[in-house]
């Protein structure tokens, strides 16, 4: 029994969720029912008409709080001025706690200082004299109860309304750090899938064409260019599998290898040798011990676009020199060639975004145009935070190699 009495409150609060007018109907229902008998304990018609006139506007209160109280407020007031004593005053104590639980603390406070003064003048009236203190006390206590119970469900309600918008605001800035995060590893495998492809498709291109042109007179060199040509394919196709592996999560180990980093730029510029392009690579300052993985593969991926445009673009007998300058919290980086022409697909394609925002990660800026006295020019910096050491990179001096082919 004990339990069933305990649900009730949690089972009004549901009903009133679903269907709010059967709670005013029983709300309504209750108070026509105890003012069918008379304060005597006989029953009353006027007193009953009184309290189901009283009752009624409670049909009404969701929809306007403040009104509802005030007509039955006035209502209460033209019945005590009759005479007429009805339990239906009860729809006073209801309406006020309905302006409580809806309204702002002013409009409450003006309510229940109405609904003070009408227990004042009902006290005087009908209170005995020896029980006006007690029935005082006790319809304060009754107004009181509700004024605390509406201004505890109204502070529940904006409770549970900021919890909503909050978690609602959360799920919207975590679907959109998602579509974020997904935009920025798209545009990462986009930059890494253009270096690998562009840089190693020039390359076989540039091999290809002069095996080409050596086949009739010097198939040797013809044979080792395409030799070369495969070479580098299959270098391509490594680097597409390590950068494959690391969005698969049960990639062998071999196929997530380290990215590459400064101490394969030396390679890198071997193999534009390779393919034809004259590259000397030097270095000025005293390079960095533990330089991030991340701003190594900056400067190799920064490198490499600048040398595949330079080949793409320079033109015959152009030249082309890689310097990395060391500073004590900075990396200079340097492309430049001696073509006869600007290389016009490095000045806003793909290429270029990709280096500007590889640098972006290291306060690094990207300069592209053409150089002064002639060529193209490619120059970053890309700040540095490890202290300076002796480590391998490019040759303490300018080397030159001719073409392979």
């Amino acid at each position: 029994m004990t339990i069933a009495l305990e649900r009730v409150p949690a089972r009004m609060a549901a009903l009133g969720a679903r269907a709010p007018w059967a709670v005013d109907l029983l709300i309504v229902a209750a108070i026509g029912a105890l003012a069918a008998r008379g304060p005597d304990s006989a029953p009353d018609g006027a007193a009953f008409i009184w309290s189901i006139g009283l009752a009624l506007p409670l049909f009404l209160r969701r929809r306007w709080p403040a009104p509802v109280f005030a007509v039955i407020a006035v209502a209460a007031f033209v019945q005590w001025t009759t005479g007429v004593r009805a339990f239906g005053d009860a729809a006073l104590l209801v309406a006020f706690y309905t302006v409580a639980a809806t309204q702002p603390l002013r409009v409450t406070v003006a309510a229940a200082a109405v609904l003070e003064i009408g227990i004042v003048i009902a006290v005087a009236r009908w209170a005995a004299d020896d029980v006006e203190l007690n029935a005082f006390v006790g319809l304060n206590a009754l107004a009181v109860a509700a004024g605390a119970m509406g201004v505890n469900v109204r502070h529940r309600r904006a409770l549970l309304t900021s919890l909503r918008e909050r978690a609602a605001r959360l799920e919207h800035e975590r679907d959109q750090q998602g579509r974020l995060s997904a935009a920025a590893e798209r545009s990462r495998i986009a930059r890494e899938m253009h270096d690998i492809v562009a840089h190693n498709l020039s390359v076989m291109i540039a091999l290809a064409d002069g095996a080409s042109y050596a086949v009739p007179e010097e198939p040797e060199r013809a044979e080792a260019a395409m030799r070369n040509a495969a070479d580098t394919g299959r270098e391509a196709l490594t680097e597409m599998r390590r950068l494959l592996g690391v969005l698969r999560e049960d990639a062998a180990p071999d196929e997530r290898a380290p990215q590459p980093g400064l101490a394969q730029i030396d390679p890198l510029v071997e193999q534009v040798r390779t393919a034809g392009l004259p590259v000397d690579c030097v270095r000025d300052g005293r390079p960095h011990a533990a330089v991030p993985a991340g701003l190594q593969l900056a400067a190799y991926r920064i490198v490499q676009e600048a040398l595949t445009n330079t080949l793409k673009h320079a033109g015959p007998g152009a030249r082309a020199t890689v310097s990395l300058g060391w500073q004590p919290d900075r990396l200079r980086i340097e492309v430049r060639d001696t073509g006869h022409r600007a290389p016009t697909g490095s000045a806003d394609g793909a290429g270029l975004r990709g280096m500007r925002e590889r640098a972006a990660v290291y306060d690094g800026r990207v300069e592209a145009g053409a150089a002064p006295g002639g060529g193209w020019r490619v120059r970053t910096e890309l700040r540095l935070a490890a202290a300076p050491t002796e480590t391998a990179g490019c040759a303490d001096a300018p080397q030159t190699a001719e073409a392979a082919s």
